[in-house]
């Protein structure tokens, strides 16, 4: 396994976009729903238990919060989406912020549309995928807790999600994942290191 996210260390949290780092060298964002696992998905990624704060109660991140494993490279781990027991007024903010984001963030690469495997490809996961797409921008979908699974389960659902993808985006690639198990682990970092790198050797030659 590429030793690209082992040292990876915690940047900043932002209330809103303004406060986050210089929209300047490349970052990856982490989305998806309050109940997907993004920070252990991070935590597994980078080998490091602690860097991303877990919660028992889904929606705790609400916050912009980065990560740093070189210079000028990021990972972004998005406020939570959906049932999250907030306020509705503090819901409209966070898909505010996190649209503004998405629509504005010049240093943005790529994203990483994390999954419960149980409950995969809901609106928020599909308009992600599509507008990615037809952004321009790289997207990797992780089919996590696939440890609540039986093997063959998990398969058929990859399956059938693989050919529901290729409806919405021919790029888009996914795998089976386990946060809890650090299953897959290296083959997302497989697919995240060249992102960066031809990002780079794009700049380098404009």
């Amino acid at each position: 396994m590429t030793k690209l996210f082992n040292h990876c260390e915690f940047l900043i949290s932002a209330y809103k976009m303004s406060q986050l780092p210089a929209d300047d060298g490349m970052e990856i964002a982490f989305a998806g729903r309050s109940n997907a696992g993004k920070s252990t998905t991070i935590n597994a990624l980078t080998n490091h238990k602690g860097l991303a704060k877990v919660s028992k109660t889904p929606g705790r991140t609400q916050l912009f919060n980065c990560f740093e494993f070189a210079p000028g490279m990021r990972l972004v781990d998005l406020p939570g989406y959906g049932y999250a027991k907030v306020p509705l007024k503090m819901r409209k903010y966070w898909d505010q912020e996190i649209n503004n984001y998405l629509m504005k963030r010049q240093s943005l690469i790529g994203v990483v549309i994390i999954q419960d495997i149980r409950h995969p490809m809901k609106e928020f996961d599909q308009q992600m995928i599509t507008w990615a797409f037809n952004s321009n921008i790289r997207s990797h979908i992780i089919l996590n807790k696939a440890d609540k699974l039986k093997s063959g389960q998990a398969k058929k659902t990859f399956m059938q999600v693989q050919k529901q993808i290729k409806t919405l985006s021919p790029t888009t690639t996914c795998q089976i994942f386990s946060a809890l198990r650090k299953e897959g682990t290296n083959t997302l970092s497989e697919v995240l290191t060249p992102w960066f790198e031809e990002e780079q050797a794009y700049l380098k030659q404009n």
